[in-house]
């Protein structure tokens, strides 16, 4: 027998015996309490796992207790505290709490041990010990200068960019866990109050949308990343567009008592909604998902609020929040304002602006596009139709240009136009049609040292533009963001300082600009801002210029205030507001904020107004509730019709390229006046077109289009059938025309028409004629193949039934195959001589509306004769709100070449002050491009 064997059978044996033992002692008390016990304490672990888990973290951080009291913390400890961290459970967010809770000297001792042990794996925690808390921190992601600088996408990606360098968002968590742990928790709070200057009235720095930083820094401090983004957006419904246009070294950061590397605030303020979207996606819709519909409700009056820029759209969200019906009208046809019309995609990308955007419309919020108020109704008109109240948010508007000898250059354009086409039009993208000028290898000179010539340099420099920024003061002066700036000389674009340009020279046979003088400057005596005033010196330098971008500033739009005679604006233009801590205009009832308040200031303070104006709103309700649902009503009804969708009703073809378009737009149809033009965008990726309004009925809510395919765009919407929907039309715009009242038995008022002139000379003599004026007519084609109107059921043949005694109708074609042979001019020049001789009817004015040679020819003829003129320059517009001023004109007054905007000033300006060799080559500008365009669409 083996001993393998043996032991196999004394083991045996002594199993039998201990199963034997166990079998006697099972049934005894202490062993049938023992089991019981245990029994017990499973159904307890399956019903009350937390007791447990709580048990277990409770030893753990025993042990992590010791672990902190050595001199330092060990390798293997950090290594697996830090895999503990990951884990986001409760674990994690213990030891969060305790290093938080931790004095300065325990919380240096982690962060030495993460340099010492966790560098390898993470480069961002070499030498972050260094200085740390005070001068030393983890960086958001930001792109190389080299990759970024060729495309649009994000530059400052922030701490969730590291997840594009393979870090998981846990990861991403702790670093900006470990950025909240610098935070001081200081008592003062100066980051959200500011701090008091003695001498100054008004406090430095803090947050103008009153955020509870130190709570939201000691909310993620410990963990609860999702309270922290609660916090914020009950103050502030978009952060993440915030945290990223606001300048927060002057704000919250300015006076953060961490002086020497003041806490990325604006980092983690738009960190935390920017995860959300990641751990939770449906987070909006579940969160907002059970609200009544306040429109339904209806227990609270509307309110309308006019721009969707950050005043506006904080406006918006908090008054809805609080279950008021609003509803947001923006003069363009996509919403943000300044937000998606001038910082570019790769500052902030479009779809923050679409997500603040969608937290309004699940609050029930409504948005109304290319309504213009002040064109489209009025702030009265607008309280006469339900609302109650009314947020004005419009902006600052008009750009601001240096006057100076060759600024009518094309190619010298304000900065304004140039970021509203490459980022509102996207004229960046070939499958849109907006026109750009032409960037690639050019030498781009940009004017200012703001925060927007930062992002036309930024701009030009992503399309390929040799970029250069002109600057009248140092670098020092500059007030642009330091962030911005560094950037934009990271991606080697030149900044040339103490220089001012003093005059653009340019080609007069092509009217583009070439090169631009510059004063060289000296700093003097400090001017009212503080800042050493710019001194020339008497010497000049020259430097090439393909494009020159003006980045100056903005004044104050009059459109809103020109149609509202009690709204007291102050003496920039701004709108004033009337009571000290309101944001409440002379108008009872009507507020505003932001840019149409302040002037050009920042994205957050006009976050500020649009959030105070709320709180005053919803503070003073006093409206009887009987009367609310109606108001609800009217109000809803007209924000329906405001934004009905802008359909083809009826067409009818007039001549070879001509069509007459009947389009449904009913407020359009109810506000417009002779002399106004419509802007029009027919599909998404078009391009803004300005039409004139040939007619309209307010009874059907109908506006009659007359287009002349030229371009790609009309070519294509003379395509378009009944049916068929523009992406938005905005008007009527521009100023209406000016009616004066004239003899009728010894005076006419002569309207030269040449080609697609008719369809807006049409209404323009209509109302003359319903004056009681008399009128002539000169209407000039080229053939009469390409007559229209003329017929005996059409417009021309009604109007002469109307009005028989006091409408003379003359035509005239330049081939002589109807009326009269050669151009208008020829009958007018009759007309003229006839009144000169005493044989005819006194001329009392001209107005002449066609081709810009036919213009010029007639008003050149007129002044001859001393009789006053009219063009009507309506065929330049671009946006036609005077936001981007691509409409200028060129007129002479008093000696001096002034500036004016056609989509403001006019668009009928005196012809006799235009100088015209200056202004016709502004409609070539965009022919290059546009030939390129008909070449890509095979209408070449």
């Amino acid at each position: 027998m083996t001993g393998e064997l043996h032991e196999w059978l004394a083991a045996s044996d002594q199993l039998a015996a201990t199963q034997a033992q166990v079998a006697t002692l099972e049934h005894s008390d202490a062993v049938e309490s023992y089991n019981r016990q245990i029994e017990l304490l499973k159904r307890r672990l399956i019903a009350e796992p937390a007791t447990f888990r709580q048990m277990f973290i409770d030893d753990g951080m025993n042990a992590v207790m010791w672990e902190f009291s050595q001199d330092e913390l060990g390798a293997d400890f950090v290594k697996e505290l830090w895999k503990v961290l990951l884990r986001e459970d409760d674990a994690s967010r213990v030891i969060m709490r305790f290093l938080w809770a931790q004095p300065l000297k325990g919380k240096r001792k982690f962060v030495r041990a993460l340099d010492a042990h966790l560098s390898e794996r993470y480069p961002m925690f070499k030498g972050l010990s260094v200085d740390w808390p005070a001068g030393n921190s983890i960086p958001p992601h930001i792109r190389e200068p080299e990759d970024r600088s060729h495309d649009f996408g994000l530059v400052n990606e922030g701490y969730l960019g590291y997840m594009n360098v393979g870090y998981s968002r846990a990861e991403v968590d702790l670093f900006v866990w470990l950025e909240a742990l610098r935070d001081k928790q200081c008592e003062e709070k100066p980051c959200e109050v500011g701090v008091h200057i003695a001498g100054k009235p008004d406090l430095k720095g803090g947050c103008p949308v009153k955020i509870h930083i130190p709570k939201v820094l000691e909310l993620v401090g410990t963990g609860k990343f999702h309270e922290a983004m609660e916090l914020i957006e009950s103050c502030n419904p978009l952060p993440d567009v915030t945290g990223r246009v606001c300048p927060q070294e002057l704000q919250c950061q300015g006076v953060c008592i961490q002086n020497k590397m003041p806490i990325a605030i604006g980092q983690l303020e738009w960190f935390l909604p920017e995860r959300e979207k990641l751990v939770n996606p449906d987070g909006d819709a579940a969160r907002f998902a059970h609200r009544r519909d306040p429109w339904l409700v209806a227990s609270k009056p509307p309110v309308a609020i006019i721009g969707s820029g950050p005043s506006g759209l904080i406006n918006a969200y908090l008054l809805a929040a609080e279950g008021f019906p609003v509803t947001v009208f923006e003069a363009f046809h996509a919403l943000g304002g300044v937000l998606r019309y001038g910082i570019p995609e790769f500052r902030l990308p479009n779809e923050l602006v679409d997500d603040v955007v969608g937290k309004i419309k699940l609050l029930g919020g409504k948005f109304v596009s290319n309504f213009v108020v002040g064109k489209t109704a009025t702030i009265e008109q607008l309280r006469e139709n339900g609302f109650y109240k009314v947020f004005v948010g419009t902006g600052a508007g008009l750009p601001r240009f240096m006057d100076v000898p060759g600024e009518h250059y094309l190619n010298v354009m304000s900065a304004n136009e140039f970021l509203t086409r490459v980022n509102l039009m996207q004229g960046l993208r070939d499958d849109y049609e907006t026109p750009l000028p032409e960037v690639k290898d050019k030498e781009v000179l940009i004017i200012g040292g703001g925060n927007t010539a930062m992002d036309a340099a930024r701009t030009s420099k992503r399309l390929g533009g040799n970029v250069t920024i002109v600057y009248r003061r140092t670098q020092s002066e500059m007030p642009a963001r330091v962030e911005e700036l560094e950037h934009a000389l990271e991606e080697g674009i030149k900044l040339l300082v103490l220089r001012g340009p003093t005059e653009f020279l340019g080609d007069d046979k092509t009217g583009f600009v070439s090169a631009a003088i510059l004063d060289v400057m000296e700093l003097g005596e400090p001017d009212a801002s503080g800042r050493r005033r710019p001194v020339p010196t008497g010497q000049t330098e020259t430097m090439k210029a393909d494009l020159v971008i003006m980045a100056l500033g903005n004044a104050a739009n009059p459109i809103v205030k020109d149609s509202e005679p009690t709204l007291h604006t102050t003496k920039w233009g701004t709108i004033d507001l009337e009571h000290k801590g309101s944001q409440e205009t002379s108008i009872e009832g009507v507020y505003s904020g932001g840019d149409a308040a302040r002037g050009g200031s920042t994205a957050i303070n006009a976050a500020g107004d649009g959030q105070a104006a709320a709180r005053e709103i919803i503070g003073h309700l006093d409206v009887p509730a009987d009367q609310i649902p109606l108001m609800v009503a009217k109000a809803k009804d007209y924000t329906e019709r405001a934004s009905a969708s802008q359909v083809i009703v009826a067409k009818a073809h007039l001549a070879d390229g001509i069509e007459e378009i009947i389009v449904h737009s009913p407020v359009i149809a109810e506000a417009a006046q002779a002399g106004q033009f419509v802007r029009v965008l027919p599909w998404e990726d078009g391009e803004l077109i300005p039409l004139t309004l040939a007619d309209w009925d307010t009874e059907k809510g109908t506006i009659c289009l007359v287009i002349q395919g030229v371009g790609t765009s009309s070519i294509e919407m003379n395509q378009m059938n009944v049916g068929d929907s523009f992406a938005g039309i905005a008007g009527p715009l521009g100023r209406p025309s000016e009616i004066n009242a004239y003899d009728p038995a010894t005076e006419t008022v002569v309207f030269t028409a040449g080609g697609l002139g008719l369809p807006p000379v049409y209404p323009i003599a209509r109302e003359h004629l319903r004056r009681g004026n008399h009128v002539t007519l000169i209407a000039g084609f080229r053939s009469a193949s390409l007559l229209f109107w003329t017929g005996e059921d059409e417009r021309m043949a009604g109007l002469q039934r109307e009005f028989p005694d006091t409408l003379e109708v003359v035509y005239a074609t330049n081939d002589g195959t109807f009326g009269v042979e050669g151009f208008v001019t020829t009958p007018l020049e009759t007309m003229l001589e006839a009144a000169r001789a005493g044989t005819g009817r006194r001329i009392a004015e001209v107005v002449t509306i066609g081709p810009p040679l036919m213009m010029r020819a007639v008003a050149d003829l007129a002044k001859k004769y001393d009789v006053h003129t009219v063009a009507s320059l309506n065929s330049i517009m671009v946006d036609a709100t005077g936001m981007c001023g691509a409409c200028m004109v060129p007129v002479t007054i008093e000696g001096k070449t002034v500036r004016k905007h056609a989509c403001i000033d006019g668009p009928e300006i005196d012809a006799h002050i235009i100088d015209w060799d200056k202004f016709l080559p502004r409609f070539g500008q965009f022919r290059k491009q546009e030939q390129a365009s008909r070449a890509r669409h095979g209408l070449a």
